[in-house]
């Protein structure tokens, strides 16, 4: 949320590391020549009822990598890697109508619907959220 301080970046990223570290998360990055350029996460720390699945997210690209498809390569290496772990099934949700949304529908996601007003935009503005799944055994 804006406005976020460094300490505030600092402290979520540390927090992913330490998940990453522990096994619980898979973090992905793609670089350019100028830095980090995109990212992506599988959450694999479920309950125990559900060892065949993990939760995308924090699918994100920088503006100067969008349009290149860098957000298809990162879902692509993402659903690699979450087959490589054992992982069957996907799960992860959207900004209802965002150009994130469109992207997941053009690689195969299944839409399971949307729930209005259920997360904010980083301006503090309510934003609609689209669930989505996808099942990686074809």
């Amino acid at each position: 949320m804006l406005p976020i301080s460094r300490e505030r970046a600092i402290g979520f990223w540390t927090g992913v590391g330490e998940a990453v570290a522990r096994g619980e998360r898979v973090l992905l990055v793609a670089q350019d020549e100028r830095g980090i350029c995109g990212t992506v996460q599988l959450v694999l720390d479920l309950p125990d009822n559900q060892p065949h699945r993990a939760d995308l997210v924090k699918t994100q690209v920088h503006s100067r990598a969008r349009r290149c498809g860098l957000g298809e390569a990162l879902m692509r290496e993402a659903e690699r890697h979450a087959t490589l772990v054992g992982r069957t099934l996907l799960v992860l949700d959207a900004v209802t109508g965002g150009d994130a949304a469109r992207l997941y529908e053009r690689l195969g996601w299944v839409r399971v619907g949307d729930v209005p007003g259920f997360a904010l935009y980083p301006d503090g503005r309510p934003c609609g959220t689209t669930y989505y799944y996808k099942n990686l055994n074809g």
